[in-house]
Protein backbone atom coordinates (compact mmCIF):
# COMPACT_ATOMS: atom_id res chain seq x y z
CA UNK A 1 0.00 0.00 0.00
CA UNK A 2 2.98 2.28 0.60
CA UNK A 3 3.77 2.30 -3.10
CA UNK A 4 0.29 3.64 -3.85
CA UNK A 5 0.54 6.39 -1.25
CA UNK A 6 3.95 7.37 -2.62
CA UNK A 7 2.37 8.00 -6.02
CA UNK A 8 0.59 11.00 -4.48
CA UNK A 9 3.04 12.11 -1.78
CA UNK A 10 6.71 11.72 -2.81
CA UNK A 11 8.02 14.59 -4.91
CA UNK A 12 9.08 12.87 -8.13
CA UNK A 13 8.36 13.43 -11.80
CA UNK A 14 5.97 10.45 -11.71
CA UNK A 15 4.12 11.87 -8.69
CA UNK A 16 3.74 15.26 -10.39
CA UNK A 17 2.22 13.66 -13.49
CA UNK A 18 -0.15 11.51 -11.38
CA UNK A 19 -1.39 14.42 -9.24
CA UNK A 20 -1.84 16.83 -12.15
CA UNK A 21 -3.60 14.17 -14.26
CA UNK A 22 -5.83 13.16 -11.34
CA UNK A 23 -6.88 16.76 -10.69
CA UNK A 24 -7.52 17.33 -14.40
CA UNK A 25 -9.61 14.17 -14.76
CA UNK A 26 -11.85 15.00 -11.81
CA UNK A 27 -12.20 18.65 -12.82
CA UNK A 28 -13.08 17.83 -16.43
CA UNK A 29 -15.66 15.29 -15.23
CA UNK A 30 -17.31 17.76 -12.86
CA UNK A 31 -17.12 20.46 -15.53
CA UNK A 32 -19.74 18.62 -17.58
CA UNK A 33 -22.32 19.01 -14.80
CA UNK A 34 -24.79 21.79 -15.59
CA UNK A 35 -26.41 23.79 -12.79
CA UNK A 36 -29.34 25.99 -13.88
CA UNK A 37 -28.14 25.55 -17.46
CA UNK A 38 -24.58 26.72 -16.66
CA UNK A 39 -21.44 24.62 -16.62
CA UNK A 40 -17.87 25.71 -15.88
CA UNK A 41 -16.30 23.22 -18.30
CA UNK A 42 -12.53 22.94 -18.11
CA UNK A 43 -12.41 25.77 -15.56
CA UNK A 44 -13.61 23.31 -12.90
CA UNK A 45 -10.05 21.89 -12.99
CA UNK A 46 -8.96 25.14 -11.34
CA UNK A 47 -11.27 24.64 -8.37
CA UNK A 48 -10.42 20.96 -7.98
CA UNK A 49 -6.77 22.02 -7.89
CA UNK A 50 -7.57 24.56 -5.19
CA UNK A 51 -9.30 21.88 -3.11
CA UNK A 52 -6.37 19.50 -3.62
CA UNK A 53 -3.93 22.21 -2.50
CA UNK A 54 -6.08 22.95 0.54
CA UNK A 55 -6.08 19.25 1.47
CA UNK A 56 -2.29 19.19 1.44
CA UNK A 57 -1.45 17.78 -2.00
CA UNK A 58 1.79 19.22 -3.36
CA UNK A 59 4.22 18.54 -6.19
CA UNK A 60 7.83 19.52 -6.71
CA UNK A 61 7.87 23.30 -7.28
CA UNK A 62 10.12 23.03 -10.34
CA UNK A 63 7.87 20.36 -11.89
CA UNK A 64 4.77 22.43 -11.13
CA UNK A 65 6.28 25.54 -12.69
CA UNK A 66 7.29 23.62 -15.81
CA UNK A 67 3.87 21.97 -16.26
CA UNK A 68 2.07 25.26 -15.60
CA UNK A 69 4.23 27.20 -18.08
CA UNK A 70 4.15 24.53 -20.79
CA UNK A 71 0.37 24.16 -20.47
CA UNK A 72 -0.12 27.92 -20.77
CA UNK A 73 2.10 28.11 -23.86
CA UNK A 74 0.28 25.25 -25.62
CA UNK A 75 -3.11 26.78 -24.80
CA UNK A 76 -2.44 30.34 -25.97
CA UNK A 77 -0.53 29.23 -29.07
CA UNK A 78 -3.34 26.89 -30.18
CA UNK A 79 -5.80 29.69 -29.44
CA UNK A 80 -3.82 32.03 -31.68
CA UNK A 81 -3.79 29.48 -34.51
CA UNK A 82 -7.56 29.11 -34.24
CA UNK A 83 -8.46 32.81 -34.25
CA UNK A 84 -5.69 33.83 -36.68
CA UNK A 85 -7.54 33.29 -40.00
CA UNK A 86 -10.40 35.55 -38.91
CA UNK A 87 -8.44 38.01 -36.74
CA UNK A 88 -7.79 40.81 -39.25
CA UNK A 89 -11.05 40.31 -41.15
CA UNK A 90 -12.90 41.02 -37.88
CA UNK A 91 -12.04 44.71 -38.31
CA UNK A 92 -14.41 45.18 -41.25
CA UNK A 93 -17.15 47.78 -40.88
CA UNK A 94 -19.61 45.93 -38.65
CA UNK A 95 -16.87 44.06 -36.84
CA UNK A 96 -14.97 47.29 -36.20
CA UNK A 97 -17.90 48.71 -34.22
CA UNK A 98 -18.24 45.56 -32.14
CA UNK A 99 -14.48 45.44 -31.52
CA UNK A 100 -14.42 49.06 -30.39
CA UNK A 101 -17.25 48.33 -27.96
CA UNK A 102 -15.41 45.28 -26.62
CA UNK A 103 -12.31 47.42 -26.14
CA UNK A 104 -14.52 49.79 -24.18
CA UNK A 105 -15.36 46.92 -21.81
CA UNK A 106 -11.66 46.04 -21.50
CA UNK A 107 -10.40 49.58 -20.91
CA UNK A 108 -13.24 50.54 -18.55
CA UNK A 109 -12.70 47.45 -16.40
CA UNK A 110 -8.93 48.07 -16.27
CA UNK A 111 -9.36 51.73 -15.26
CA UNK A 112 -11.84 50.73 -12.57
CA UNK A 113 -9.39 48.13 -11.23
CA UNK A 114 -6.61 50.74 -10.92
CA UNK A 115 -9.02 53.16 -9.22
CA UNK A 116 -10.20 50.49 -6.77
CA UNK A 117 -6.58 49.60 -5.97
CA UNK A 118 -5.81 53.14 -4.84
CA UNK A 119 -9.20 53.68 -3.17
CA UNK A 120 -9.33 50.46 -1.13
CA UNK A 121 -5.64 49.83 -0.47
CA UNK A 122 -5.66 46.47 -2.26
CA UNK A 123 -2.23 45.97 -3.80
CA UNK A 124 -1.99 46.19 -7.57
CA UNK A 125 -0.84 42.54 -7.99
CA UNK A 126 -3.85 41.40 -5.98
CA UNK A 127 -6.16 43.72 -7.94
CA UNK A 128 -4.85 42.43 -11.27
CA UNK A 129 -5.66 38.89 -10.12
CA UNK A 130 -9.13 40.05 -9.10
CA UNK A 131 -9.58 41.63 -12.54
CA UNK A 132 -8.48 38.43 -14.30
CA UNK A 133 -10.99 36.40 -12.29
CA UNK A 134 -13.77 38.94 -12.81
CA UNK A 135 -13.18 38.74 -16.58
CA UNK A 136 -12.64 34.93 -16.52
CA UNK A 137 -9.36 35.45 -18.37
CA UNK A 138 -6.75 32.86 -17.36
CA UNK A 139 -4.26 33.74 -20.17
CA UNK A 140 -4.16 37.30 -18.80
CA UNK A 141 -3.50 35.86 -15.35
CA UNK A 142 -0.60 33.85 -16.76
CA UNK A 143 0.80 37.00 -18.35
CA UNK A 144 0.40 38.92 -15.10
CA UNK A 145 2.19 36.23 -13.11
CA UNK A 146 5.08 36.17 -15.58
CA UNK A 147 5.39 39.96 -15.32
CA UNK A 148 5.34 39.88 -11.52
CA UNK A 149 8.10 37.26 -11.49
CA UNK A 150 10.07 39.43 -13.92
CA UNK A 151 9.70 42.33 -11.48
CA UNK A 152 10.88 40.14 -8.60
CA UNK A 153 7.44 39.92 -6.95
CA UNK A 154 5.32 36.99 -5.83
CA UNK A 155 2.76 35.97 -8.44
CA UNK A 156 0.76 33.60 -6.22
CA UNK A 157 -1.39 36.38 -4.75
CA UNK A 158 -2.65 37.22 -8.23
CA UNK A 159 -3.74 33.60 -8.60
CA UNK A 160 -5.58 33.83 -5.26
CA UNK A 161 -7.44 36.94 -6.39
CA UNK A 162 -8.42 35.23 -9.64
CA UNK A 163 -9.62 32.10 -7.82
CA UNK A 164 -11.75 34.10 -5.37
CA UNK A 165 -13.53 36.18 -8.02
CA UNK A 166 -13.75 33.68 -10.92
CA UNK A 167 -17.13 32.05 -10.01
CA UNK A 168 -18.96 35.37 -9.82
CA UNK A 169 -17.11 36.44 -12.97
CA UNK A 170 -18.92 33.66 -14.82
CA UNK A 171 -22.29 34.38 -13.22
CA UNK A 172 -21.91 38.18 -13.35
CA UNK A 173 -22.04 38.38 -17.15
CA UNK A 174 -25.17 36.22 -17.15
CA UNK A 175 -26.76 38.49 -14.54
CA UNK A 176 -25.85 41.54 -16.66
CA UNK A 177 -27.44 39.94 -19.73
CA UNK A 178 -30.60 39.15 -17.74
CA UNK A 179 -30.81 42.72 -16.40
CA UNK A 180 -30.36 44.27 -19.87
CA UNK A 181 -32.91 41.97 -21.42
CA UNK A 182 -35.36 42.87 -18.66
CA UNK A 183 -34.83 46.64 -18.77
CA UNK A 184 -33.55 47.52 -22.26
CA UNK A 185 -35.29 45.01 -24.55
CA UNK A 186 -38.97 45.55 -25.22
CA UNK A 187 -41.13 42.41 -25.20
CA UNK A 188 -42.16 42.99 -28.81
CA UNK A 189 -38.54 43.23 -29.96
CA UNK A 190 -37.75 39.61 -29.19
CA UNK A 191 -39.92 38.00 -31.82
CA UNK A 192 -39.02 40.55 -34.47
CA UNK A 193 -35.34 40.19 -33.74
CA UNK A 194 -35.45 36.41 -33.82
CA UNK A 195 -37.00 36.62 -37.26
CA UNK A 196 -34.41 39.17 -38.35
CA UNK A 197 -31.58 36.95 -37.10
CA UNK A 198 -32.60 34.04 -39.31
CA UNK A 199 -29.43 34.34 -41.38
CA UNK A 200 -28.70 30.66 -41.65
CA UNK A 201 -28.24 29.23 -45.11
CA UNK A 202 -31.68 28.35 -46.46
CA UNK A 203 -32.71 26.46 -49.60
CA UNK A 204 -35.88 27.22 -51.51
CA UNK A 205 -37.29 26.37 -54.95
CA UNK A 206 -38.96 28.98 -57.15
CA UNK A 207 -40.77 29.03 -60.48
CA UNK A 208 -40.08 31.94 -62.80
CA UNK A 209 -43.38 33.73 -63.53
CA UNK A 210 -42.29 37.37 -63.19
CA UNK A 211 -42.17 38.97 -66.69
CA UNK A 212 -39.63 41.49 -65.39
CA UNK A 213 -36.91 38.78 -65.28
CA UNK A 214 -37.78 36.98 -68.52
CA UNK A 215 -34.72 36.97 -70.77
CA UNK A 216 -32.46 38.58 -68.19
CA UNK A 217 -29.15 36.98 -67.22
CA UNK A 218 -28.35 35.76 -63.73
CA UNK A 219 -25.72 38.49 -63.48
CA UNK A 220 -28.23 41.23 -64.38
CA UNK A 221 -30.79 39.89 -61.90
CA UNK A 222 -28.17 39.80 -59.16
CA UNK A 223 -27.26 43.42 -59.91
CA UNK A 224 -30.83 44.71 -59.55
CA UNK A 225 -31.63 42.60 -56.47
CA UNK A 226 -30.78 43.79 -52.95
CA UNK A 227 -30.81 40.23 -51.57
CA UNK A 228 -27.97 37.72 -51.61
CA UNK A 229 -28.63 34.40 -53.31
CA UNK A 230 -26.99 31.60 -55.30
CA UNK A 231 -28.88 29.62 -57.95
CA UNK A 232 -27.75 26.03 -57.45
CA UNK A 233 -29.81 24.24 -60.13
CA UNK A 234 -32.03 25.19 -63.04
CA UNK A 235 -34.68 22.81 -64.44
CA UNK A 236 -35.92 23.55 -67.98
CA UNK A 237 -37.81 21.25 -70.34
CA UNK A 238 -36.94 18.22 -68.23
CA UNK A 239 -33.21 19.02 -68.26
CA UNK A 240 -31.22 20.16 -65.23
CA UNK A 241 -28.18 22.43 -65.50
CA UNK A 242 -25.86 24.67 -63.52
CA UNK A 243 -26.61 28.28 -64.52
CA UNK A 244 -23.65 30.58 -65.13
CA UNK A 245 -23.69 34.35 -64.72
CA UNK A 246 -24.54 34.64 -68.43
CA UNK A 247 -27.48 32.19 -68.31
CA UNK A 248 -30.86 33.80 -69.04
CA UNK A 249 -34.13 32.91 -67.35
CA UNK A 250 -37.32 31.95 -69.13
CA UNK A 251 -40.92 31.68 -68.08
CA UNK A 252 -41.60 28.42 -66.27
CA UNK A 253 -37.99 27.75 -65.26
CA UNK A 254 -37.60 26.00 -61.90
CA UNK A 255 -34.78 27.27 -59.70
CA UNK A 256 -33.17 25.82 -56.57
CA UNK A 257 -31.84 28.86 -54.72
CA UNK A 258 -29.49 29.11 -51.73
CA UNK A 259 -30.18 32.20 -49.65
CA UNK A 260 -31.17 33.20 -46.10
CA UNK A 261 -34.67 32.55 -44.78
CA UNK A 262 -35.43 36.23 -44.23
CA UNK A 263 -34.83 36.92 -47.95
CA UNK A 264 -37.26 34.26 -49.23
CA UNK A 265 -40.29 36.64 -49.47
CA UNK A 266 -38.26 39.13 -51.53
CA UNK A 267 -37.06 36.37 -53.87
CA UNK A 268 -40.63 35.11 -54.24
CA UNK A 269 -41.59 38.54 -55.55
CA UNK A 270 -38.49 38.60 -57.76
CA UNK A 271 -39.01 35.20 -59.42
CA UNK A 272 -42.76 34.84 -59.18
CA UNK A 273 -43.67 31.77 -57.12
CA UNK A 274 -42.13 29.67 -54.33
CA UNK A 275 -42.67 25.90 -54.31
CA UNK A 276 -43.95 24.24 -51.15
CA UNK A 277 -41.33 21.48 -50.87
CA UNK A 278 -38.98 21.72 -47.85
CA UNK A 279 -35.41 21.54 -49.17
CA UNK A 280 -33.78 21.98 -45.74
CA UNK A 281 -34.33 18.51 -44.29
CA UNK A 282 -31.22 16.63 -43.20
CA UNK A 283 -32.27 13.41 -44.95
CA UNK A 284 -32.39 14.83 -48.49
CA UNK A 285 -30.27 12.75 -50.87
CA UNK A 286 -28.97 15.49 -53.17
CA UNK A 287 -27.42 13.03 -55.62
CA UNK A 288 -30.78 11.30 -56.09
CA UNK A 289 -32.61 14.49 -57.05
CA UNK A 290 -31.51 14.18 -60.64
CA UNK A 291 -29.41 11.74 -62.64
CA UNK A 292 -27.37 14.32 -64.53
CA UNK A 293 -25.67 16.17 -61.68
CA UNK A 294 -23.73 15.07 -58.61
CA UNK A 295 -23.20 16.86 -55.33
CA UNK A 296 -19.96 16.41 -53.39
CA UNK A 297 -18.17 18.16 -50.55
CA UNK A 298 -14.60 19.26 -51.31
CA UNK A 299 -12.12 20.59 -48.75
CA UNK A 300 -9.88 23.60 -49.45
CA UNK A 301 -6.35 22.35 -48.76
CA UNK A 302 -4.21 24.34 -51.19
CA UNK A 303 -2.42 27.03 -49.11
CA UNK A 304 -2.42 29.60 -51.93
CA UNK A 305 -6.23 29.73 -51.81
CA UNK A 306 -6.27 30.93 -48.20
CA UNK A 307 -7.57 34.52 -48.15
CA UNK A 308 -8.83 34.51 -51.75
CA UNK A 309 -12.38 35.47 -52.61
CA UNK A 310 -14.55 32.65 -53.92
CA UNK A 311 -15.61 34.69 -56.95
CA UNK A 312 -11.99 35.25 -58.03
CA UNK A 313 -11.63 31.53 -58.79
CA UNK A 314 -14.41 31.73 -61.45
CA UNK A 315 -15.22 28.05 -60.89
CA UNK A 316 -18.74 28.33 -62.26
CA UNK A 317 -17.68 29.83 -65.60
CA UNK A 318 -14.58 27.68 -66.05
CA UNK A 319 -15.97 24.30 -65.06
CA UNK A 320 -19.76 24.62 -65.23
CA UNK A 321 -20.24 23.80 -61.55
CA UNK A 322 -21.84 25.63 -58.67
CA UNK A 323 -20.75 26.12 -55.04
CA UNK A 324 -23.97 25.98 -53.06
CA UNK A 325 -22.75 25.96 -49.45
CA UNK A 326 -19.56 26.46 -47.44
CA UNK A 327 -18.98 24.82 -44.06
CA UNK A 328 -16.47 26.45 -41.72
CA UNK A 329 -15.90 25.30 -38.12
CA UNK A 330 -19.36 23.73 -38.05
CA UNK A 331 -21.06 26.88 -39.38
CA UNK A 332 -22.82 26.89 -42.77
CA UNK A 333 -22.09 29.99 -44.87
CA UNK A 334 -23.68 31.33 -48.04
CA UNK A 335 -21.31 30.84 -50.99
CA UNK A 336 -21.34 34.40 -52.34
CA UNK A 337 -18.56 35.63 -54.67
CA UNK A 338 -17.35 37.97 -51.88
CA UNK A 339 -16.79 35.11 -49.40
CA UNK A 340 -13.10 34.93 -48.36
CA UNK A 341 -11.90 31.33 -48.32
CA UNK A 342 -9.91 29.79 -45.47
CA UNK A 343 -7.86 26.62 -45.40
CA UNK A 344 -10.10 23.79 -44.23
CA UNK A 345 -13.35 25.22 -45.65
CA UNK A 346 -15.64 22.47 -46.95
CA UNK A 347 -17.40 23.47 -50.17
CA UNK A 348 -20.52 21.70 -51.46
CA UNK A 349 -19.96 21.45 -55.22
CA UNK A 350 -22.80 20.66 -57.65
CA UNK A 351 -22.12 19.65 -61.26
CA UNK A 352 -21.19 16.83 -63.56
CA UNK A 353 -18.83 14.23 -62.11
CA UNK A 354 -16.00 15.05 -64.53
CA UNK A 355 -16.25 18.75 -63.74
CA UNK A 356 -16.22 18.06 -59.99
CA UNK A 357 -12.99 16.07 -60.42
CA UNK A 358 -11.40 19.11 -62.10
CA UNK A 359 -12.57 21.43 -59.32
CA UNK A 360 -11.17 18.99 -56.78
CA UNK A 361 -7.72 19.52 -58.30
CA UNK A 362 -8.15 23.30 -58.01
CA UNK A 363 -9.25 23.27 -54.37
CA UNK A 364 -6.95 20.48 -53.20
CA UNK A 365 -9.20 18.13 -51.22
CA UNK A 366 -6.10 16.53 -49.68
CA UNK A 367 -7.97 15.70 -46.49
CA UNK A 368 -5.14 13.55 -45.22
CA UNK A 369 -2.87 16.60 -45.04
CA UNK A 370 -5.38 18.24 -42.68
CA UNK A 371 -5.96 15.18 -40.52
CA UNK A 372 -2.23 14.94 -39.83
CA UNK A 373 -1.17 18.29 -38.30
CA UNK A 374 2.28 19.58 -39.19
CA UNK A 375 3.91 19.24 -35.76
CA UNK A 376 7.13 20.79 -37.05
CA UNK A 377 5.33 24.10 -37.64
CA UNK A 378 3.63 23.87 -34.23
CA UNK A 379 6.92 23.48 -32.36
CA UNK A 380 8.66 26.09 -34.50
CA UNK A 381 5.76 28.45 -33.74
CA UNK A 382 6.13 27.80 -30.01
CA UNK A 383 9.87 28.53 -30.20
CA UNK A 384 9.23 31.76 -32.13
CA UNK A 385 6.54 32.72 -29.61
CA UNK A 386 8.86 32.16 -26.67
CA UNK A 387 11.62 34.14 -28.36
CA UNK A 388 9.20 37.02 -29.03
CA UNK A 389 7.87 36.76 -25.47
CA UNK A 390 11.36 37.12 -23.99
CA UNK A 391 12.29 40.09 -26.20
CA UNK A 392 12.54 43.30 -24.09
CA UNK A 393 10.44 46.10 -25.56
CA UNK A 394 11.17 49.67 -24.43
CA UNK A 395 8.05 51.78 -23.90
CA UNK A 396 8.40 55.52 -23.17
CA UNK A 397 7.54 56.32 -19.57
CA UNK A 398 8.21 52.79 -18.30
CA UNK A 399 11.62 52.28 -16.69
CA UNK A 400 11.69 48.50 -17.14
CA UNK A 401 11.40 47.08 -20.68
CA UNK A 402 8.15 45.21 -21.25
CA UNK A 403 8.22 41.55 -22.24
CA UNK A 404 5.22 39.81 -23.81
CA UNK A 405 6.02 36.72 -21.74
CA UNK A 406 4.78 33.16 -22.03
CA UNK A 407 1.23 34.25 -22.81
CA UNK A 408 1.76 37.28 -25.05
CA UNK A 409 4.50 35.98 -27.36
CA UNK A 410 2.96 32.64 -28.35
CA UNK A 411 -0.53 34.06 -28.91
CA UNK A 412 0.86 36.78 -31.25
CA UNK A 413 2.93 34.26 -33.23
CA UNK A 414 -0.06 31.90 -33.32
CA UNK A 415 -2.29 34.64 -34.77
CA UNK A 416 0.33 35.64 -37.35
CA UNK A 417 1.04 32.06 -38.43
CA UNK A 418 -2.68 31.25 -38.52
CA UNK A 419 -3.22 34.27 -40.77
CA UNK A 420 -0.16 34.37 -43.01
CA UNK A 421 1.36 30.89 -42.62
CA UNK A 422 -0.60 29.30 -45.50
CA UNK A 423 0.43 32.15 -47.79
CA UNK A 424 4.05 31.29 -46.97
CA UNK A 425 3.32 27.64 -47.85
CA UNK A 426 3.30 26.62 -44.18
CA UNK A 427 0.63 24.08 -43.25
CA UNK A 428 -0.56 25.65 -40.00
CA UNK A 429 -4.13 24.36 -40.24
CA UNK A 430 -5.31 21.82 -37.66
CA UNK A 431 -8.74 20.26 -37.56
CA UNK A 432 -11.17 21.76 -35.07
CA UNK A 433 -11.02 18.65 -32.90
CA UNK A 434 -7.21 18.69 -32.87
CA UNK A 435 -7.12 22.37 -31.94
CA UNK A 436 -9.66 21.84 -29.16
CA UNK A 437 -7.60 18.91 -27.87
CA UNK A 438 -4.43 21.02 -27.73
CA UNK A 439 -6.20 23.88 -26.00
CA UNK A 440 -7.99 21.65 -23.47
CA UNK A 441 -4.79 19.74 -22.66
CA UNK A 442 -2.74 22.89 -22.19
CA UNK A 443 -5.42 24.71 -20.20
CA UNK A 444 -6.04 21.68 -17.95
CA UNK A 445 -2.33 21.44 -17.07
CA UNK A 446 -2.15 25.16 -16.43
CA UNK A 447 -5.28 25.35 -14.27
CA UNK A 448 -4.40 22.23 -12.26
CA UNK A 449 -1.00 23.66 -11.33
CA UNK A 450 -2.45 27.11 -10.73
CA UNK A 451 -5.07 25.68 -8.37
CA UNK A 452 -2.49 23.61 -6.49
CA UNK A 453 -0.40 26.71 -5.89
CA UNK A 454 -3.33 28.88 -4.79
CA UNK A 455 -5.14 26.21 -2.75
CA UNK A 456 -2.86 26.28 0.27
CA UNK A 457 -4.10 29.74 1.32
CA UNK A 458 -7.39 29.95 -0.58
CA UNK A 459 -9.96 29.34 2.15
CA UNK A 460 -8.22 31.43 4.79
CA UNK A 461 -8.26 34.27 2.25
CA UNK A 462 -11.94 33.87 1.39
CA UNK A 463 -13.20 33.68 4.95
CA UNK A 464 -11.72 36.93 6.16
CA UNK A 465 -12.86 40.51 5.54
CA UNK A 466 -10.19 40.98 2.87
CA UNK A 467 -11.57 38.02 0.92
CA UNK A 468 -15.12 39.36 1.04
CA UNK A 469 -13.82 42.71 -0.23
CA UNK A 470 -12.10 40.94 -3.13
CA UNK A 471 -15.30 39.11 -4.05
CA UNK A 472 -17.31 42.35 -4.00
CA UNK A 473 -14.74 44.23 -6.09
CA UNK A 474 -14.61 41.40 -8.61
CA UNK A 475 -18.38 41.33 -9.00
CA UNK A 476 -18.44 45.10 -9.61
CA UNK A 477 -15.64 44.78 -12.20
CA UNK A 478 -17.73 42.16 -14.00
CA UNK A 479 -21.12 43.82 -13.83
CA UNK A 480 -20.55 47.56 -14.32
CA UNK A 481 -18.49 47.60 -17.57
CA UNK A 482 -20.85 45.11 -19.25
CA UNK A 483 -23.95 47.08 -18.25
CA UNK A 484 -22.52 50.46 -19.32
CA UNK A 485 -21.17 49.32 -22.71
CA UNK A 486 -24.22 47.14 -23.33
CA UNK A 487 -26.57 50.07 -22.72
CA UNK A 488 -24.53 52.33 -25.05
CA UNK A 489 -24.55 49.69 -27.79
CA UNK A 490 -28.29 49.06 -27.61
CA UNK A 491 -29.71 52.51 -26.88
CA UNK A 492 -27.25 54.83 -28.61
CA UNK A 493 -25.82 52.74 -31.45
CA UNK A 494 -29.05 50.74 -31.95
CA UNK A 495 -27.24 47.40 -32.29
CA UNK A 496 -29.49 44.35 -31.98
CA UNK A 497 -29.48 42.82 -28.52
CA UNK A 498 -28.35 39.37 -29.71
CA UNK A 499 -25.14 40.80 -31.17
CA UNK A 500 -24.61 42.95 -28.07
CA UNK A 501 -24.93 39.95 -25.77
CA UNK A 502 -22.47 37.96 -27.89
CA UNK A 503 -20.05 40.89 -27.93
CA UNK A 504 -20.18 41.19 -24.13
CA UNK A 505 -19.51 37.47 -23.68
CA UNK A 506 -16.56 37.67 -26.09
CA UNK A 507 -15.07 40.77 -24.47
CA UNK A 508 -15.20 38.98 -21.10
CA UNK A 509 -13.81 35.71 -22.59
CA UNK A 510 -16.83 33.93 -21.12
CA UNK A 511 -17.98 30.92 -23.20
CA UNK A 512 -20.17 29.75 -20.31
CA UNK A 513 -22.23 32.94 -20.56
CA UNK A 514 -22.37 32.52 -24.35
CA UNK A 515 -23.92 29.07 -23.86
CA UNK A 516 -26.62 30.71 -21.74
CA UNK A 517 -27.23 33.38 -24.39
CA UNK A 518 -27.43 30.77 -27.16
CA UNK A 519 -30.04 28.89 -25.13
CA UNK A 520 -32.21 31.99 -24.73
CA UNK A 521 -31.73 33.83 -28.06
CA UNK A 522 -32.42 32.24 -31.43
CA UNK A 523 -30.19 32.84 -34.44
CA UNK A 524 -26.43 32.95 -34.94
CA UNK A 525 -25.82 36.60 -34.07
CA UNK A 526 -24.50 35.97 -30.53
CA UNK A 527 -21.95 33.39 -31.71
CA UNK A 528 -20.86 35.55 -34.67
CA UNK A 529 -20.39 38.62 -32.44
CA UNK A 530 -18.50 36.52 -29.87
CA UNK A 531 -16.11 35.21 -32.52
CA UNK A 532 -15.65 38.72 -33.95
CA UNK A 533 -14.47 40.39 -30.73
CA UNK A 534 -12.86 37.49 -28.88
CA UNK A 535 -9.41 37.59 -30.58
CA UNK A 536 -8.76 41.31 -30.07
CA UNK A 537 -10.17 41.47 -26.54
CA UNK A 538 -8.16 38.40 -25.48
CA UNK A 539 -5.00 39.86 -27.01
CA UNK A 540 -5.65 43.27 -25.43
CA UNK A 541 -6.14 41.87 -21.93
CA UNK A 542 -2.97 39.76 -22.12
CA UNK A 543 -0.90 42.78 -23.16
CA UNK A 544 -2.68 45.39 -21.03
CA UNK A 545 -2.11 43.68 -17.66
CA UNK A 546 1.61 43.49 -18.39
CA UNK A 547 1.86 47.13 -19.42
CA UNK A 548 -0.16 48.13 -16.35
CA UNK A 549 2.11 46.26 -13.92
CA UNK A 550 5.27 47.49 -15.63
CA UNK A 551 4.06 51.10 -15.68
CA UNK A 552 2.96 51.25 -12.04
CA UNK A 553 5.38 48.85 -10.38
CA UNK A 554 8.43 48.84 -12.67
Amino acid sequence: MDWFISLFSEHTALQAMVVISFISAIGLGLGKVRLMGISLGVTFVFFVGILAGHLGFTVDPAMRTYAESFGLVIFVYALGLQVGPGFFSSFHTGGLTLNMLSMGVVVLGTLMAVTFSYATGVSLPDMVGILCGATTNTPALGAAQQTLVQLGLDGSTAALGCAVTYPLGVVGVIIAVMLMRKTLVKPGDTGAQEKEDANKVYMAAFQVHNPAVFGKSVKDIGAISTTRFVISRLWRDGHVSIPTSASTLREGDRLLVITSEKDVPALTVLFGEQENKDWNKDDIDWNAIDSELASERIVVTRPELNGKRLGSLRLRNHYGINISRVYRSGVQLLATPELVLQLGDRLTVVGESAAIRNVEKVLGNAVKSLNEPNLVVIFIGIVLGLVLGSLPIAIPGISTPVKLGLAGGPIIVGILLGTFGPRLHMITYTTRSANLMLRALGLSMYLACLGLDAGAHFFETVFRPEGLLWIGLGFVLTLIPTLIVGAIAMKWLKIDFASVFGMLCGSMANPMALNYVNDTVSGDNPAVAYATVYPLSMFARVILVQVLLMALLG
